[in-house]
């Protein structure tokens, strides 16, 4: 596979059966809908890549993690197919991380918000460190979240996505992240994460590959519905972004930017 650009901010390259997949956009590692397609892209090619054994996900390490989808294109949405069309860009890439036979391991550096909380629950296997608080903050400007909702209640139960998702104002720290099993490991800083996700990923990419493979069937059981689910959750985020009230919360936000 070698070194390449799937398109502008998200690299890939894999080396000893480790594939190794950085995003980065300048305004907090948000994601446009073009990265997210381009992220989901990257997926895709490993999952059919045979050389490719594991998965390493990371992000910029100068922003935090992920800070969801993008605010400005998110105030560009004017009709219901756009809005549904706009969440689909997560749905799918959700979906896409979903079927990757191949374990997907994330090194979580700094907070994760929204939908970046989501690919955080997709992946198998997240190191993180103390600064990579967690918050949903979807509610507080009109809708919610639906398309990253199945991803995280698989992961840390209904109990805990409620926790997060009704109090859209508050982050919750690493370490309750970490006892909810949102994150696996927790580190105090970003060299002893990094270096704890590369010595997983290349100890993972050591094991039998069918053996991996089957693993990765067990641990999605009971998922083949969201290839359903999470298009018509998307339809509904895409409906309430519409909504005058949500509407107003956004340029309110936005003029106070």
């Amino acid at each position: 596979m070698g070194n390449q650009r799937i398109n502008e901010g998200v690299h890939l390259d894999s080396l000893a059966n480790v594939a190794t997949i950085c995003f980065a956009h300048p305004k907090q590692n948000c994601f446009p809908q073009a990265q997210l397609k381009a992220l989901t892209k990257a997926i895709e090619t490993c999952t059919k890549d045979d050389s490719v054994k594991v998965i390493l996900l990371k992000s910029d390490p100068t922003n935090a993690f992920c800070a969801g989808a993008s605010f400005d294109e998110l105030l560009t949405v004017q009709t219901h197919k756009q809005g549904k069309n706009f969440f689909m860009g997560f749905a799918n890439l959700i979906n896409a991380m979903r079927l990757c036979s191949k374990p997907i391991v994330a090194r979580i550096h700094g907070k994760a918000i929204g939908g970046g909380v989501g690919i955080v629950a997709a992946c198998d296997y997240a190191i993180a460190t103390n600064f990579a608080a967690v918050r949903l903050s979807e509610l507080a400007i009109g809708i919610g979240p639906f398309v990253i909702a199945p991803a995280l209640a698989r992961k840390i139960g209904s109990a805990s996505l409620a926790s997060l998702a009704l109090q859209p104002n508050e982050w919750k720290t690493a370490d309750w992240a970490l006892s909810k099993g949102l994150y696996a490991e927790v580190h105090p800083d970003f060299e002893t994460a990094d270096s704890a996700a590369i010595a997983l990923a290349k100890q993972l990419a050591t094991y039998a590959t069918e053996a991996l493979a089957e693993l990765n069937k067990t641990l999605w059981a009971d998922t083949d519905h969201w290839a359903e689910l999470l298009p018509k959750n998307a339809e509904i985020s895409g409906r309430l972004l519409l909504l005058p009230e949500t509407q107003q919360t956004l340029h309110q936000l936005k003029s106070n930017k």
